[in-house]
């Protein structure tokens, strides 16, 4: 519960870092006997039901919104939603997570410069099989909420990063998926 409320108060995205942080915390080793991420997922979930149920819905469809309109904004990338905005595990240090699909990256960033759109470029990395590769990623601010928006090869449209939290492949959806999502609370 300490890593889940690391991650929850403090903004911490990374699970691994969530856990030593507790570890540390209680005076423990940082590499043995550690929760898994679907552990601290479930904890996370339980916290923010406990101590955010009053600001957490409201905020989750303030992010989904600001998705909304970044997805309509790239349409042409067929971007999809992706990570705690999407789980319902986010907070307000959480960007909204997109994901696009372009032949090469750059025509993402000729796209937001043609736009006027101000962007950090930064790398994400992400897992298949084992394997990381680095994603270019363009952070934007989009309703003063930070979107990162990760550009994938059109050929990974079909076949998402592995998730982090339980390995399988990871959730995504499409903007009429989001906006459904949106309608249901």
């Amino acid at each position: 519960m300490l890593a889940a409320r690391h991650m929850s108060e403090s903004g911490i995205q990374d699970y691994q870092l969530a856990k030593r942080k507790a570890a540390q915390k209680l005076g423990m080793d940082e590499t043995r006997n550690l929760p898994s991420n679907k552990e601290i997922e479930a904890a996370l979930i339980e916290y923010q039901d406990l101590f955010h149920a009053d600001s957490q819905p409201q905020l989750l469809s303030q992010l989904r919104e600001t998705a909304v309109h970044a997805m309509e904004f790239l349409q042409a990338f067929k971007p999809r939603l992706a990570g705690d905005v999407l789980s319902g595990t986010a907070n307000e240090y959480t960007p909204v997570e997109i994901h696009v699909f372009a032949d090469y990256p750059e025509q993402v960033s000729l796209y937001l410069m043609e736009q006027h759109i101000p962007y950090n470029e930064k790398q994400k990395r992400v897992k298949y099989d084992n394997d990381y590769e680095q994603q270019p990623v363009f952070s934007i601010t989009a309703d003063n909420i930070e979107v990162d928006i990760i550009v994938f090869s059109v050929e990974k449209l079909r076949r998402p990063p592995d998730s982090p939290i339980d390995g399988k492949p990871m959730n995504r959806i499409d903007l009429k998926s989001v906006q459904a999502l949106l309608q249901a609370g």
